[in-house]
């Protein structure tokens, strides 16, 4: 999340809390999510094809580790007695399968040889045991429960065609219902808002391809750190100008095409991420990734989850903000970023009356206790 301080805010998104509830009463068995039962032995695939992947918000090709863990899991289920079941919040594996699996997963963390090899293997078998879990049960555009979608009620919008997102997103953020950065492919389309999952090789070095051939200046990330030099949008563009600024799509040289990184994580798993991303940059620049701050107000979705403060938003609340501020710098002022924002805007004020509405359905409070937490910036 950002932060609205004068310095920066937080690109962040905190984990959900779960809440207990009586075996007993019917509320607490209306409030439990269904169980997702994934077995060879079903008319269920067997395996995750390229048009199933790229449902979810990409056009990515399978990852290589993830299409192997998802095959392992498969035939370790065919070895075994037990059926792969997922279920309760966050659509974890569970029963006896669960126990078996995770013996023989941590057995392979173990032996992987450095830290790069765990993290692409943690990141990798996060993501298949979520598509897994996710079968028949979200939809694959809004990852929503079916029975909740919200698709029908986005608007679409084209997003300016020099700007380009990048979500950066930790593995437990993918498909999680409440992730809001979803909403910027939803509304603005995959080429203008990227998928980039955290520990898969194949989308990193797409994502940082696209960075080497923009050029340092053409990159910018949205998180706040003490140790990194930020600036303001107003900053970061005063006097910013190109011969192909108001080009027609077809005529902007890749050279042109405005960056903007968005950290999706919880705020603990986004310091690791911005690590990862500095060191990527000093890697292939040999200079800090460039950062930028914002200024905006906190996000409609503050009312149904935890946030660290009150002055921080979630990621597409961090899109709206930058829109709306390089809408303010002179140079930009006629590109109805404005307009852009609203539609964002828009889609979050959807989710969250989607949100809501379930919550209600299954007997669960739509508040939130308000928490305590540490000043993380």
């Amino acid at each position: 999340m950002f932060t609205t301080s004068s310095s920066f805010r937080a690109l962040t998104m905190l984990k959900n809390t779960h809440h207990t509830f009586s075996r007993t009463t019917m509320a607490a068995a209306a409030a439990a999510p269904p169980s997702t039962t994934v077995s060879i032995y079903s008319s269920r695939p067997t395996t995750i094809s390229l048009k199933e992947w790229q449902a979810w918000g990409t056009d990515s090709s399978m990852p290589t580790q993830v299409a192997q863990i998802v095959d392992e899991m498969m035939a370790f289920e065919q070895e075994s007695d037990a059926q792969m079941k997922f279920g309760g919040l966050g659509g974890k594996l569970k029963g006896d399968f669960r126990t078996q699996e995770e013996k023989k997963h941590r057995a392979k963390y173990r032996s992987l040889d450095d830290s790069e090899q765990k993290l692409h293997f943690f990141s990798a078998r996060q993501i298949a045991c979520r598509l897994l879990g996710s079968r028949g049960y979200l939809c694959q555009k809004c990852w929503l429960p079916l029975e909740d979608c919200m698709c029908s009620s986005v608007v679409p919008s084209s997003l300016w065609h020099p700007i380009r997102f990048w979500l950066y997103m930790h593995p437990k953020d993918f498909l999680r219902q409440n992730n809001t950065g979803k909403l910027l492919w939803q509304v603005f389309g995959i080429d203008a808002a990227t998928l980039c999952l955290f520990g898969i090789a194949e989308h990193e070095e797409i994502m940082w391809e696209a960075f080497m051939q923009s050029g340092r200046n053409n990159v910018w990330c949205l998180y706040p750190n003490k140790n990194a030099p930020t600036k303001s949008v107003a900053d970061s563009f005063a006097g910013y100008t190109s011969n192909n600024l108001l080009s027609e799509p077809h005529t902007i040289d890749r050279g042109e095409t405005l960056n903007f990184i968005l950290i999706d994580g919880t705020w603990s798993n986004s310091a690791a991420m911005f690590r990862r991303l500095k060191e990527r940059a000093d890697l292939v620049w040999g200079d800090d990734l460039p950062c930028i701050s914002l200024t905006t107000g906190a996000s409609a979705m503050h009312k149904l989850r935890p946030q660290p403060s009150w002055d921080r938003t979630c990621t597409a609340g961090a899109a709206i903000g930058l829109l709306d501020e390089l809408h303010l710098v002179p140079q930009f002022n006629s590109l109805g970023l404005d307009k852009q924002a609203e539609a964002v805007e828009n889609s979050v004020d959807v989710l969250l009356a989607s949100l809501t509405a379930r919550r209600v359905r299954m007997g669960r409070s739509i508040t939130r206790a308000q928490k305590h937490y540490n000043d993380f910036s």
